[in-house]
């Protein structure tokens, strides 16, 4: 058995919860190593939340999401208000009314780039931080590879591995094993393959999981 606890994450760019949820899991995890027990590793994985959005999608937040869900324009601006102010509370600035609402798919075979080239964590961040706080198109091909540059990628096989499809195959496997999982929202933690978190939990409970995993490491092993 590996010495190592993996921590599988479903995630989407365009998930505000997610973003908040990582720097949660974030706290949760400096909590759990300061209190000593086996390395956590971390992996990504593909999770579209709304695979019918155009690339180009004419109209802000609230004209997405009164859209898309049917809810009026006063109460999404409200949630926007609400999601906002929660983000703030875990140091992160969103402008929802810069937000380009696209579809992800791109992005996320980008992200199957950057962790077969061992940076996934830093285009993760560098995605979420471009869609939420700076207004970035992550949905273009020039735009994706701009800033998975600025995550440490090489430019040109970004954009080759985009003309190619050469992740769709690994963004289809994700997105099964999402389904396989029962997963039908993000952001969901998988930990050690035993145990389940869904949501942008309090860091406690991510503590809690991750001393959890420990203990029936050392129990398996004892």
């Amino acid at each position: 058995m590996s010495d190592v606890i993996k921590v599988d994450i479903w995630s989407d760019i365009a998930c505000p919860w997610c973003f908040i949820g990582k720097r949660k899991f974030e706290d949760g995890l400096r909590r759990y190593a300061a209190g000593g027990g086996p390395e956590v590793e971390i992996e990504y994985h593909s999770f579209e939340l709304a695979p019918d959005t155009p690339v180009d999608f004419e109209g802000g937040a609230v004209d997405f999401l009164s859209g898309h869900k049917g809810i009026p324009a006063a109460q999404v601006r409200q949630m926007l208000d609400r999601v906002t102010q929660v983000a703030a509370d875990v140091g992160l600035a969103y402008d929802f009314d810069s937000v380009r609402h696209t579809k992800t798919l791109k992005a996320h075979q980008v992200l199957h780039l950057a962790k077969a080239r061992g940076l996934q964590p830093e285009l993760v961040e560098r995605l979420f931080h471009a869609y939420f706080e700076q207004g970035r198109h992550v949905g273009h091909d020039e735009e994706l590879a701009d800033l998975a540059a600025e995550a440490g990628l090489d430019r040109a096989e970004v954009l080759a591995a985009l003309r190619d499809g050469t992740y769709d195959g690994d963004v289809r496997a994700d997105m099964d094993q999402a389904r396989a999982y029962g997963i039908s929202g993000v952001p969901f933690y998988v930990i050690d393959s035993r145990y389940g978190v869904s949501g942008a939990q309090d860091p406690a409970v991510f503590e809690q999981a991750l001393r959890k995993a420990a203990e029936d490491r050392a129990e398996a092993t004892a």
